[in-house]
């Protein structure tokens, strides 16, 4: 079985450990490194060392050695269930606080890598919870948002610590999709929480690194994709298929309510956005609405 993800930072269940139980343990996995050095703006490909090695070097302006391959026994981001409470369509933003959203402050921060550690642009994040009295939303949009990640892989999103509701321990949930690939559904958690134990759903592999942030918390998480290599423009779906027909186009710039065809099916644009490979109409509901 592989073993489940670690970083520096994360506390990761050792490999007797059960669900609920949390562990002490600290390792630093190449993953950890390769975020540094994007951090820093270091060249790629793939760093070894430790941490603190990466970011000196980076700021000194040497180059970093490269490793051979990127396998430090991290497997892909375990998936978890919906739940009753997905709403497609949400608005694309990083910011899910609005005048009227109350609760501790939560910034949730990371990359995107596929199963080579390659930082992964352009994935689909699509966030949602509950409020900090353990509400969810289901007339409108609060506290549901979605984004890309940028060319770095990079994500950040601005929230609230969810609030708890019978059965739950405190967790985001969220879609992940790369672009052409398979949806990944999961949640995240807060370390330290004492419903954290008793809830059937947790997963330890799952766990933020939190920390305080004058009156909020910071939390930071980076997701391994099942997807080998970079996917873009050119790269075929999985299975390869013929090219639909369609009036639906990537490089596209689309606005809000443009209507489209895409293998003999209309949709309308809910999002504006620049179309590209891997996000046709049926695979990215947060910017296309079928008719």
């Amino acid at each position: 079985m592989t073993p489940p993800r670690r970083d520096d930072l994360t506390p990761g269940p050792t490999p007797a450990a059960r669900p609920g139980a949390e562990s002490t343990e600290r390792t630093i996995s190449r993953k950890t490194l390769l975020r540094a050095a994007v951090a820093a703006g270091a060249a790629l490909p793939l760093l070894s060392g430790t941490v603190a090695l990466a970011r000196d070097s980076a700021v000194q302006g040497r180059s970093l050695p490269a490793t051979p391959a990127c396998d430090d026994g991290d497997g892909p981001t375990h998936d978890q269930i919906e739940g009753p409470y997905f709403k497609p369509n949400s608005p694309l933003r990083t910011n899910l606080v609005t005048a009227g959203t109350t609760g501790t402050p939560l910034t949730v921060s990371g990359y995107v890598f596929g199963r080579t550690c390659v930082p992964l642009a352009g994935v689909l994040l699509d966030f949602w919870q509950a409020d900090d009295a353990g509400n969810y939303d289901m007339a409108g949009y609060s506290l549901r948002g979605h984004q890309f990640t940028d060319a770095k892989g990079a994500f950040s999103l601005t929230t609230i610590v969810p609030g708890l509701y019978p059965g739950r321990t405190r967790h985001l949930h969220v879609k992940a999709q790369a672009p052409g690939q398979p949806v990944l559904t999961t949640q995240l958690y807060l370390p330290g929480e004492p419903r954290n134990t008793t809830d059937s759903l947790f997963d330890a592999t799952l766990l933020m690194n939190v920390r305080g942030a004058g009156s909020g918390k910071e939390g930071t998480f980076d997701f391994v994709l099942n997807v080998v290599g970079t996917p873009g423009p050119g790269d075929p779906t999985d299975p390869p298929t013929d090219p639909p027909s369609g009036t639906w186009a990537a490089g596209h710039s689309y606005a809000a309510g443009d209507r489209v065809t895409y293998s003999g099916v209309a949709y309308r644009c809910v999002q504006a956005h620049t179309s590209m490979t891997g996000w046709e109409p049926p695979n990215v509901p947060a910017l296309w609405r079928r008719e």
